[in-house]
């Protein structure tokens, strides 16, 4: 034999950067910046005429805090809190990182940098220096501006209103045993022009967000005004759609007079993007803004945590200053995918207690009968807490997902741990990882309430029953943390559909239109309503013909399955997905402890989503990591909003 050639084959890896010059290549090498974050930075470097390692690097860490949910990067810090987009471990001490302080005065000497809260921006310098932290020009600007807007909201005079009004509508619309947290809410929202309605799932945000409508139309006619002109919207289509049904529900069932009860039936809501007026081939530009607002004299944004600092900041600026504005989100759900918590930093420290003034919690108690329990004052200068209820009373589930619920959000990994170690009988935990060999005999008990569950979807599906197999559908769900891999959403529908193919006779899962596949809308499609999110049910409409069948209230949505876009099987979802639904019973599935988005807010989302009952399968270790690991999102918006910088 001769000897073979050797032929040299560059393979390049995508996530590294060829040709990365002096510290960028370490930190690109080692996986803490990507090429993308490597390509900005140099590219801006080249602009600019500037020659120095520190600053190119600065740079690239402003690009990749977005790029990771970070609206900054604290140059002081990040050494000790770098994320490495990689599985392998990274010793981070060993990078050659810059002196903090002589970082700072390196970025602060470059052409490319505006230092201070005080200087103008100026779009030749894209980056902004304030003491250690470095921001994006933009997202220091959005920032600023929607701490801005809201503390004008929230330090602007209380509305006007008639309390004898809002006195007797309180007493009518909660009666009885009803949530005392609910009624402060709505006499919230009445008496500020700037309100937060925060809460957990099953706590009534929604059933509050009718009765505040119904406040305010009742105000405006006992001054003989017209009814306020009101927008309900959400960052999500389908979001928007169940606010608006939620809603129609509610107001069928109000002891209000025809004329508000006809208001009520009479409001749509609608996405963000479509009330601020979005303007095709732009992510950030809208029809209303700062010179062009809104005509609604009542914003109302349900799923507030899935909002980032961009959109907040176009909404905020849109809303006239005479306007109300009522946010409505749980803070302890997953964020954004964009850059900022915005929720999470609006509501702060008012998760744990009340933090009104003593004006605010004056009128609150005139207008409700009932001083604020726990109230304390907020700290100076800090006016957002007086339009802040936070509802922790659970209404839709209790028992053992409640208990867990609150441990998790509180963050109290060993409390966790108790609950479950009690067997409670509305959840089940597996304590092994879904994807080890040895968790083969858990997944088999999880196989047989899958094939249970998809039976039913199937039998009525082949049966003509649209409604009964959407039912049967909501009855049961996998909730992966991942897309893709061994504990992804991908592997266990393939999973799923095997399972299923060897149980029920006739089940093909590679037909794309099989009797009884489950649909998962992934874009919206708004000539058929049907929103990203949205699920429903291939369904045998007679002999020779299939449909494609969706709930939209009352409605029901029949189309071809040729019109559907942007659908997949939905046997598994991903948690993210998941937000704003609810199941009888959710399996959640953890990933691995290594993984970077296992978090608390992951955890405590995936957990809520069960109506009755919770199988949770993870190990403790796994359990622990994430009720231990909040996400993480630097940010100052807190800081302004909270205290008596003026932002």
């Amino acid at each position: 034999m001769t000897d073979s050639l050797a032929i040299e084959v560059d393979v390049h890896d995508p996530r590294r950067a060829r040709r990365a010059p002096g510290l960028l290549r370490a930190f690109n090498d080692t996986g803490v910046l990507s090429a993308a974050d490597v390509h900005v930075a140099v590219r801006l470097c080249e602009l600019a005429g500037e020659q120095d390692d520190g600053v190119a690097l600065g740079a690239a860490f402003a690009v990749r805090g977005p790029r990771l949910g970070h609206v900054l990067v604290d140059l002081a810090t990040i050494r000790s809190t770098a994320a490495v987009d990689s599985d392998e471990p990274v010793d981070l001490s060993a990078l050659p990182w810059p002196d903090p302080e002589e970082w700072v005065r390196m970025l602060a000497a470059s052409a490319l940098v505006a230092v201070g809260e005080d200087a103008e921006p100026d779009a030749a310098r894209p980056l902004r220096l304030v003491g250690s932290t470095l921001y994006l020009d933009r997202y220091w600007r959005e920032e600023r501006e929607v701490a801005a807007d809201l503390r004008t909201f929230s330090d602007g005079p209380a509305a006007t209103f008639d309390v004898d009004v809002l006195a007797a509508g309180l007493a009518r619309l909660f009666t009885g045993e009803a949530d005392a947290g609910q009624r402060m809410a709505a006499a919230t929202a009445v008496l500020r022009r700037f309100a937060v309605v925060a809460g957990g799932p099953g706590t009534g945000k929604t059933t509050t967000v009718a009765r505040i409508v119904a406040l305010l139309a009742e105000q405006s006619g006992a001054a003989g005004e017209p009814p306020p002109l009101v927008a309900l919207a959400a960052p999500t289509g389908k979001a928007a759609a169940r606010l608006e049904e939620a809603v129609h529900a509610e107001a069928a069932a109000l002891a209000v007079d025809d004329a508000v009860r006809a208001q009520l039936a009479d409001l749509h809501a609608s996405t963000l993007h479509r009330l601020l007026g979005w303007r095709p081939g732009s992510h950030s530009r809208f029809r209303h803004h700062r010179t062009n607002r809104l005509p609604h004299d009542v914003v109302i944004v349900d799923e507030t945590s899935m909002v980032s600092l961009s959109l907040m900041a176009r909404l905020v600026e849109s809303v006239r200053p005479d306007a109300r504005l009522i946010l409505v989100g749980d803070p302890g759900q997953l964020t954004s995918i964009e850059a900022g918590a915005v929720l999470g930093d609006i509501v702060g420290p008012a998760t744990a207690a009340p933090l009104m003034r003593a004006p605010a919690r004056a009128a609150l108690a005139q207008a409700t009968g009932h001083g604020l329990p726990l109230a304390a004052e907020p700290p100076p200068g800090a006016s957002i807490g007086d339009g802040i209820v936070v509802l922790d009373r659970v209404h839709r589930f209790g028992g053992g997902i409640a208990l867990l619920a609150d441990a998790i959000r509180r963050g109290d990994p060993d409390e966790v741990m108790a609950v479950l170690a009690t067997q409670p009988d509305d959840v089940s935990w597996i304590p092994v990882d879904a994807a080890a060999a040895e968790a083969q005999p858990a997944v088999a008990a999880v196989r047989d309430e899958a094939v249970a569950a998809g039976r039913a979807v199937v039998e009525a599906a082949r049966a003509g029953g649209a409604r009964e197999s959407i039912a049967a559908l909501g009855a049961f769900r996998v909730l992966c943390a991942h897309r893709r891999g061994a504990h992804g959403v991908a592997a266990w529908t393939a999973r799923i559909e095997a399972w299923l193919a060897t149980a029920i006779a006739g089940f093909d899962p590679d037909a794309s239109a099989y009797v009884g596949r489950p649909l998962l809308v992934t874009q919206n499609d708004y000539e058929l309503r049907l929103y990203n999110g949205d699920t429903g049910v291939i369904v045998q409409t007679d002999p020779d013909r299939v449909s494609a069948a969706f709930e939209r209230g009352p409605d029901l949505l029949e189309f071809t399955p040729t019109r559907l876009g942007a659908i997949e099987t939905a046997f598994a979802m991903t948690i993210h997905k998941s937000q704003g639904s609810q199941f009888d019973t959710a399996v959640v599935l953890l990933p691995a402890p290594a993984s970077r988005i296992l978090t608390r807010e992951l955890l405590y989302t995936g957990a809520t989503r069960a109506r009755t009952r919770l199988v949770l399968m993870g190990t403790q270790e796994t359990i622990r990591i994430a009720v231990s690991r909040p996400v993480a999102r630097a940010s100052a918006l807190r800081t302004r909003l909270w205290s008596d910088q003026a932002g």
